[in-house]
């Protein structure tokens, strides 16, 4: 182990030298915890996430403030009418009197649901003046209920209550694994970048360094040929070579800018500082149990939190078809005090507001009302069946699901396994190639026999080699991280992951 880190940390050390001159801008070097901790923060993906987050979390805080009392005050103020009222006159017949009248009242209430029941428990008070007109001292009168406390109570309806205190903490749980494996694709995201920006310099390096190379055997092989020592054809391919290593510097100087370009657009940096990207080879090589993995992924995974929440929407889905349309009752039930202060005859005294609280009087109120279908033709039949179709198509599409989820999920642990003997062997390859050019490359500068063709062979296989060694370095770190999104699990650490809602500004 401690040998193949020494491999992986010299091959990096020289592959990608830091190296500015004095006067230059000093480069950003970026490893790729950085480029994550960056993407995270704020790349339009991390934006994206915390919102939908915070949009969850109000949702789930509205809910749960729903169950809370509530208070409200209305009033009217004031409200003036015009009628005319039909009265029978003692002879028996009918005359209409015309009555103007303006009324001001308010009330505050207090209201609390019962969600184990699906009915509210209220207790209002209210003042209220009326006032004829016109106006006079005898024309008015205050109406005051100091108390009135009640109930409604449905018996038989659906209580959609009591399937929401069951499926909403669900989904906002939901919502919190949503919000960890949202980061973990971000650290995806942002690794893809990285590792493209990562390739497109080690594309630059690999096509100077050919520049270099094909420039000193072109010159060498210039003067060997007015030595006579090689053939035309020998010297006309160096040339070529040479040639389209200048192409591929200019290649790769493009296909740099625009992974440059990506990069930064991704992770929103905005100044033109120079980067210089620090591969990530220092690894720390570990074995994951697939059965582990995937029992970690059942607990923690939004999908499966998705799975049960589906469930349980079908099951109150066809209970709310059982119960919609059928019979119903509703009890209403309440207590209250009440009393009207008007002008006294006797007295010739014109009410206050305090003579509407003196002595109230009692009032009760008892209802119980029902609903009795009779018949619908079939309708609410027919909304049962529908309800329970549906719950057979979720079920069976949601047992479907668990079970590619857990051979995905176990399939991931494997490749994630895989990828310490192909990055021991891209290393190895990776040095095998790079000595053998040496050694080939060598030989041709001393004058020994080598063809171009070994020549070209030997470094196209070194490019290759080194390319795909960092590609070996992606497929890791890419592995590593949809391994955490999977199970929502810090294999190294050993800890589930988690988060604080603090640092998220709600």
């Amino acid at each position: 182990m401690k040998k193949i880190r020494h491999i992986l940390l010299l091959l990096a050390a020289l592959t990608l030298p830091i190296t500015f001159s004095v006067g230059q801008t000093p480069p950003r070097v970026l490893t790729l915890e950085d480029a994550i901790a960056v993407a995270q923060s704020q790349s339009p993906d991390a934006l994206t996430s915390r919102q939908t987050f915070r949009s969850s979390f109000w949702e789930y805080k509205s809910f749960r403030a729903s169950y809370l009392p509530s208070m409200a005050a209305s009033a009217n103020l004031p409200e003036f009418r015009r009628d005319f009222n039909q009265y029978q006159n003692p002879d028996g017949s009918y005359s209409y009197l015309q009555q103007q009248y303006l009324s001001v009242n308010g009330d505050l209430s207090v209201s609390q649901r019962l969600g184990f029941s699906g009915g509210t428990i209220y207790a209002t008070s209210s003042l209220g003046r009326l006032d004829n007109v016109p106006f006079t001292d005898s024309t008015y009168s205050y109406n005051s209920t100091p108390i009135f406390v009640g109930i409604s109570q449905p018996i038989f309806k659906f209580n959609a209550y009591r399937w929401d205190r069951k499926i909403q903490p669900l989904q906002y749980d939901q919502a919190k694994k949503k919000y960890l494996e949202d980061l973990e694709q971000i650290s995806i995201t942002a690794t893809n970048y990285f590792f493209n920006l990562l390739s497109a310099q080690i594309e630059k390096k690999i096509a100077l360094t050919n520049l270099s190379n094909y420039d000193t055997l072109f010159r060498i092989a210039k003067g060997r040929y007015q030595l006579g020592k090689i053939a035309e054809n020998e010297l006309l391919s160096l040339e070529l070579n040479f040639l389209r290593a200048q192409a591929d510097v200019e290649n790769a100087g493009i296909g740099l800018d625009m992974a440059l370009f990506r990069f930064r657009s991704y992770l929103r940096i905005r100044d033109t500082i120079p980067i210089k990207l620090i591969p990530p080879t220092a690894i720390s090589f570990f074995k994951v149990s697939p059965v582990d993995a995937v029992g970690y992924a059942k607990t923690n995974s939004s999908a499966y939190m998705d799975f049960e929440r589906r469930m349980l929407v079908a099951e109150r889905d066809v209970r709310q078809a059982k119960m919609d349309g059928r019979f119903d009752a509703e009890l209403n039930a309440g207590y209250g005090l009440s009393q009207t202060a008007v002008y006294n005859e006797v007295t010739k005294v014109s009410p206050v507001v305090g003579d509407a609280y003196k002595n109230p009087l009692e009032s009760q109120q008892l209802s119980l009302a029902l609903t009795i279908p009779i018949y619908d033709w079939g309708v609410a039949r027919g909304r049962i069946k529908v309800a329970e179709a549906q719950q057979e198509i979720v079920r069976n599409e949601v047992e479907q699901e668990m079970l590619d989820f857990e051979r995905n999920a176990y399939i991931k642990v494997l490749q994630f396994n895989m990828q310490e003997n192909l990055i021991r062997i891209a290393a190895k390859s990776d040095t095998v190639a790079r000595k053998t050019y040496e050694v080939v490359k060598g030989r041709y500068l001393i004058g020994k026999p080598v063809t171009i063709l070994e020549l070209n062979d030997a470094q196209v296989n070194t490019d290759n080699s080194e390319k795909n060694f960092y590609s070996s370095l992606l497929l890791y770190w890419r592995s590593y991280y949809e391994l955490r999104k999977m199970t929502l699990f810090d294999f190294r650490q050993s800890k589930p992951l988690q988060f604080n809602i603090k640092d998220i500004s709600m």
